[in-house]
């Protein structure tokens, strides 16, 4: 039976070394393909990123283990992508966003739902107008996201791996 648990920056804390594991297993995927350079990285930065405005964190667990995570924080008004060839909308660059940074299922555990219900749980009572996030283009992800009603209005390009597709979806205004 899988629980989830929706969290804020410092109770969310005790479960970074097994959302550090869940990373690791759902990067070493192509097209991803990423080693412990890239785990150890990601591990480094989880400290910072819970410490911005707004930081949510919904994990899906499996008993004792962590199957699933979704989190990301407050995106200021004003506020987008490094690294983007182009602004979006005046509606959305001036406007609070959720920048979501991670929305990731371990392999054993998809198909079943479990990432759709980690963005509804990450997303509701959101006080920002609109979410954002930057995909691997070539991933599979991406065409799920499409299908969810993400839309794309811009790409970052980082000084490792591929281009990132950005892309947007409103949210219900509270």
């Amino acid at each position: 039976m899988v629980a989830y648990r929706r969290l804020d920056g410092p109770s969310a804390t005790p479960l970074f070394p097994s959302l550090v594991e869940l990373y690791s297993a759902v990067y070493a995927e192509p097209p991803y393909e990423e080693g412990p350079d890239e785990v150890a990285g990601f591990a480094a930065r989880l400290p910072e990123e819970s410490s911005r405005p707004g930081f949510t964190l919904v994990a899906a667990e499996d008993g004792p283990d962590l199957i699933g995570a979704a989190y990301g924080w407050t995106m200021s008004p004003g506020v987008w992508w490094s690294r983007a060839d182009t602004a979006p909308a005046p509606e959305i660059l001036s406007a609070a966003k959720l920048a979501v940074m991670e929305w990731i299922v371990h392999p054993d555990h998809r198909r079943r739902g479990i990432g759709a219900e980690l963005m509804r749980r990450l997303l509701v009572g959101r006080p920002e107008a609109w979410a954002t996030l930057a995909s691997d283009p070539r991933s599979l992800a991406r065409r799920l996201y499409e299908q969810a009603g993400w839309r794309k209005v811009g790409t970052s390009h980082l000084p490792w791996g591929p281009a990132m597709d950005l892309l947007v979806l409103p949210l219900p205004v509270h």
